[in-house]
């Protein structure tokens, strides 16, 4: 069990704990959803592992949080460097792990991976160097603010692209001088495992990153309650959050969360067609696994036919193109896990039943999955869904799209603001003047418009409503795991 070799990599299962592996009686299945196939048997955490977690992490953040901070940038550069020599590892492991598209992970999530460490080590120092105006006077008084490490910060998160959402979080978190406790996703762990491996590498103090694994009733619960946990970042449901959030309240724990959405694609009767067919089917991107994804599509009236039978015939390549993640031409895979395959079927089941129309899939890839073991679903799109509905006001978390039309403008923004989320929206338009008006009036953290998944690291990220609470990105993110500390200074013939 201390040992996996996946795709020709080696992989050590255990958990990551004040700088050496530590194993664990229990263990469990990781199941990879490309074909069924048991990939990993992977040490299942619990209290044990967490207290002694916690307890190497807050050993450590007496060094580490008086670290320099020119020397904390030079660790996480050294930890981007020892990504980038192992992106094709990565993303084989995770691919296999998780079922996203190979040829994703090379391009673009791996080299994010070190995008984040690198990008967060230059923030800080540029935080540290008072490029930022810092200091000012009050009645002859100085202020003095300054970002001082806030302690043990546990991070949490999910499977849709584990390495990638888990460095978001642990890169600004080890830059402020925090020190780490992960717990990584039960359906796709592996990865977390590789990440230990390279901060070791890279000189990253033993404690100052810790990985915990094993399922969130047993593991991740006894994590976010440790009053020894300062900080809480999570990523993932709503109804997780709700536990979390109670647990963080009673230690009154500072959490930044990142959950669900059912974000809409707003076109609008001047805009580009061709560009809004892009950019709906590109909403079915990692099997629908994307929690920023645009999944009620909503087309002014006047459009409504030509997008209509554009998209339609877009998908429907789309889905011939489904299979293996790690060919080349496959344009979409396999969901992450039976378990997540049947959820989604009972969405689609119960739309059907309410009355919706499925144009597009509607079912399960049976010749796939009998052939492979995997676990596929058709790329799906409803239409004549009751507003009120469960498909349209729910997240399902997969390849599922609703289609609906509006009349005016303001029915437009009316419909796409009908929801409890408020992660993203885009909006697609022809004018300018138009495009900033509807966007101001949008209900949703990020707003694109004629574009998609553009992620700028120095900007803010999180949701309203039920997508979240808080922000991180850029300065944002040092505001969350530091402890923002204002000194007054009296006049100088106070002081000796």
């Amino acid at each position: 069990m201390d040992r996996a070799t996946v795709e020709g990599v080696e992989v050590d299962t255990r958990h990551w704990i004040g700088g050496r592996r530590v194993g664990a009686g229990a263990g469990f299945e990781d199941v990879s959803p490309i074909d069924g196939a048991v990939i990993a048997e992977v040490a299942s955490g619990g209290e044990a592992e967490v207290d002694h977690a916690v307890a190497a992490a807050q050993t450590a953040f007496a060094t580490w949080s008086r670290t320099s901070p020119e020397e904390r940038a030079a660790v996480l550069h050294r930890i981007a460097d020892g990504v980038e020599k192992r992106i094709e590892e990565l993303a084989q492991v995770e691919t296999r792990d998780n079922g996203s598209l190979l040829r994703s992970h090379r391009r673009g999530v791996m080299p994010r991976v070190a995008t984040n460490f690198r990008f967060f080590a230059d923030h800080l120092l540029r935080l540290h160097g008072d490029l930022e105006p810092a200091d000012w006077e009050t009645r002859g008084h100085r202020n003095h603010v300054t970002r001082d490490p806030a302690g043990v910060t546990a991070i949490v998160t999910p499977w849709n692209a584990p390495l990638m959402l888990a460095t978001w979080r642990i890169a600004p978190a080890l830059a402020a001088g925090n020190t780490v406790v992960a717990k990584p996703p039960e359906w796709a762990p592996l990865t977390a495992s590789l990440l230990a491996d390279i901060t070791a590498e890279a000189g990253l103090p033993d404690g100052v990153f810790n990985v915990v694994q094993g399922l969130g009733t047993e593991a991740g619960a006894p994590l976010v309650a440790d009053p020894r946990v300062r900080r809480i970042s999570f990523t993932g449901s709503v109804p997780t959050a709700r536990r979390i959030g109670a647990a963080a309240a009673a230690n009154v724990t500072p959490v930044s969360f990142e959950l669900g959405g059912k974000s809409p694609l707003l076109v609008l009767d001047d805009a580009d067609v061709d560009l809004a067919v892009d950019l709906a089917v590109e909403q079915f991107d990692n099997a629908g696994q994307v929690c920023l994804a645009a999944v009620r599509i909503l087309v002014q009236e006047p459009l409504a036919g030509r997008f209509r039978e554009a998209f339609l015939a877009k998908a429907r390549e789309l889905m011939a193109g489904q299979g293996d993640p790690r060919d080349g031409p496959t344009t979409i895979g396999p969901l992450v896990a039976a378990a997540h395959l049947e959820r989604v079927d009972g969405f689609v089941r119960r739309a059907q039943a309410d009355g919706a129309r499925v144009v597009l899939g509607g079912r399960p890839n049976h010749e796939l999955n009998e052939r492979t073991g995997g676990f596929y679903y058709e790329p799906t799109v409803f239409e004549d869904a009751d507003p009120t509905s469960e498909i349209v006001c729910r997240e399902v978390f997969g390849p599922v799209l609703t289609l609906q039309t509006f009349g005016t403008e303001e029915e437009g923004i009316a419909m796409a603001n009908d929801t409890e989320y408020g992660l993203a929206a885009t909006l697609v338009t022809g004018d300018l003047e138009r495009a900033e008006r509807v966007a101001a009036r949008l209900d949703a953290g990020t707003v694109w418009v004629n574009c998609f998944f553009v992620r700028d690291l120095a900007a803010p990220f999180g949701g309203n409503g039920h997508s979240g609470i808080g922000r991180e990105g850029g300065t944002w993110s040092f505001d969350f795991y530091c402890d923002v500390k204002n000194s007054v200074f009296a006049p100088k013939g106070w002081l000796g």
